[in-house]
Parts: structure tokens; sequence; C-alpha cells
């Protein structure tokens, strides 16, 4: 029990959960019959980057893509690691408050499912085996992202890995992926502010 609260212990430690809205969460495992969760988060904190988000032994893994996700097999595009996240992540958009860890507007920019499909003399390599490793090979089934993908550490530094696109018959050359709306509730970045912005003004007003 007391392995599986040390992987949030990082996430919990840099924020102060009573002020932000972001989930405490638990670990816990949540696999659907398409395969594991997936979210990427489009985050507007000090600099604008992508959050990458898989769910992997009870948490979600978590890399920040400053340029995020590509179609093209020749970007190569930097993953930096950051703190596991609670399941219940998989669910936030929102903003977080100024002062915080990551203040900022919170865009669930794709949801969706991925499947595991690295390999290794015919038998699927475990993913926490794949992301000890630092090779991941996986299939994304998401609103925006579809197909085969891989996230490859570095030898540079262990916390640097590169998210790039495999071949197959999803991939695209065209400059980039539509990210103007959540994937889920159909707003903008500018939409979730405002929203934020009315629920705190409402909650003031009841006191």
């Amino acid at each position: 029990m007391a392995a599986s609260k040390d992987k949030l212990a990082t996430y919990r430690a840099r924020r102060d959960l009573d002020r932000s809205p972001e989930p405490a969460g638990k670990v816990g495992k949540k696999k659907t019959s398409g395969g594991r969760t997936f979210v990427i988060h489009k985050h507007a904190a000090s600099h604008l980057h992508y959050d990458v988000r898989l769910a992997i032994d009870g948490v979600l893994k978590s890399w920040a893509v400053p340029k995020g996700p590509s179609r093209n097999p020749k970007d190569k595009r930097l993953a930096i690691v950051t703190d596991d996240h609670p399941m219940a992540y998989g669910r936030f958009e929102g903003v977080i408050p100024e002062g915080s860890y990551g203040a900022g507007t919170v865009m669930i920019w794709d949801k969706g499912t991925y499947r595991n499909i690295k390999k290794e003399k015919g038998r699927l390599v475990p993913m926490h085996a794949c992301y000890q490793r630092g090779t991941i090979e996986i299939f994304f089934n998401g609103k925006k992202l579809q197909g085969a993908y891989a996230l490859v550490r570095t030898t540079l530094h262990d916390d640097n890995w590169l998210l790039i696109k495999m071949r197959d018959d999803y991939v695209s050359y065209k400059p980039a992926i539509s990210d103007s709306v959540s994937a889920v509730s159909g707003r903008t970045m500018k939409a979730i502010t405002s929203d934020a912005k009315h629920k705190k003004t409402a909650k003031r007003s009841k006191r």
C-alpha cells in the first residue's frame, strides 16, 4: 500500500489541492475493452505546451511536449518526463489558479485509449517494462490523434524523451493538427478561462 501512495507523492507535494481544482485522486487501475486510457492536455502555463499522459500501473505517466504531437514521422518532438498524475486527472479541464504549481488554463486537447504494440520475439513487452527501458510503442485511438507513435528516452538525460510518429496509414505531412477546441467540451482556451472566472464570481456572490 505504501508503495502505491508513493507514486503520487510528488504530485501532491507540489500542489495545494484545497486551493486548486485539480483532483487529489488515488492510484488505481483503469482499463477499457478498447485499451488503456490516455489524455493529452493543452496547458497554457508559463509556456504553452502539451501534456501527454498514459495510464500505466494505476497512474497517468506524463510527459510535457512543448510543440505538441505531430503526424509527420520526420518530426522528433521533445517530451520531458513530469510527475505521475492520478487517473482522475484524465477528466480535468479548467484553470489552475495563479501562484499555484502549473498555474494556467488546461484543456483536454485529446482523449481516448491506446494499445501497446511493442513486441519482442513475437510477444508484447509489458508497459511498465517499456517505460523502465525507455522505449514505448503504442497505437492511439483518440478523437484527434490516431495511429502508432513511439516514445524513446534519449541518452542525454533520463527525463528527456522523444515523441515520434511511426509510419502507418495515419501519417500526414500537413503543418499541424487542429487544436482550437477541447475534445470533450468543445470549448476554446478562452472559453475555459472565462467559464472558470464566472464560476469563481458566482461562488463569491453566494457567500
